[in-house]
């Protein structure tokens, strides 16, 4: 449209060009429409992400987590620390299942809660570069996967890093994870198909029958079948 009294170009929401001149100008309710499936996708995205996690079993007892302290940012109260995943039980684990949840942060006196507020002590901490969320905002992180598809038993994931800053400055601290993941099911035993045992199998049958039926003797058999 046309705005006689000041000689100014608008267009209405309503529609989706209007040129005024030789230059066409957009309508704003196109963004709008593009807003829905962007929110749908990433909302898909998030629950699917979710899902994976609820399939995890929790690796207590058959897989440990070495934490060894490796820096420290004393400006930003930051500790860097390398963890390994180390599998301690008697079967395989699928790598790309693993993850490592921070499960608690506790002080010198051994509590991971505040005495006076009773919140989680995790609460205060800020972890960098975390991979994800539990359910209940506990930070995780996703074990690198080698060479094998498979963590084997009495055997250690890769090392990977994980950054936790301090907002309290001068707490003593000392983190603890957990491991999740799948462990993978044992294979079944291959059953053979080959043409020749098929055959084997229904000769057997044959002279079993004939015996039955008193058509051949056992020393006719063991001729036949030695």
């Amino acid at each position: 449209m046309l705005d006689r009294s000041s000689e100014l170009c608008y267009a209405p929401l309503i529609q989706a060009t209007h040129r005024c001149g030789l230059m066409p100008i957009p309508m704003l309710g196109t963004g709008l429409l593009l807003i829905g499936p962007l929110l749908l996708t990433v909302m898909t995205a998030g629950i699917a992400f979710a899902s994976v996690l609820d399939q995890l079993t929790d690796l207590s007892g058959k897989a440990s987590v070495t934490v060894t302290l490796t820096g420290r940012d004393n400006f930003n109260s930051e500790y860097r620390y390398d963890l390994i995943v180390r599998n301690q039980s008697g079967d395989p684990f699928i790598a790309e299942s693993l993850i490592v949840v921070l499960d608690k942060i506790t002080n010198l006196a051994g509590e991971e809660r505040e005495p006076l507020k009773s919140e989680p002590l995790l609460q205060r901490f800020e972890v960098v570069a975390q991979d994800g969320e539990t359910d209940d905002g506990k930070p995780f992180f996703r074990v690198p996967i080698g060479a094998s598809p498979d963590l084997a038993p009495l055997n250690d994931s890769l090392p990977f890093s994980v950054r936790i800053r301090n907002r309290d400055y001068v707490t003593v601290f000392t983190p603890s994870f957990r491991v999740y993941g799948k462990r993978r099911p044992p294979s079944e035993p291959k059953v053979s198909n080959k043409p020749g045992n098929a055959a084997q199998d229904r000769t057997d049958k044959l002279i079993q029958l004939l015996l039955k039926k008193g058509i051949i003797t056992e020393e006719e058999r063991r001729t036949i079948q030695p």
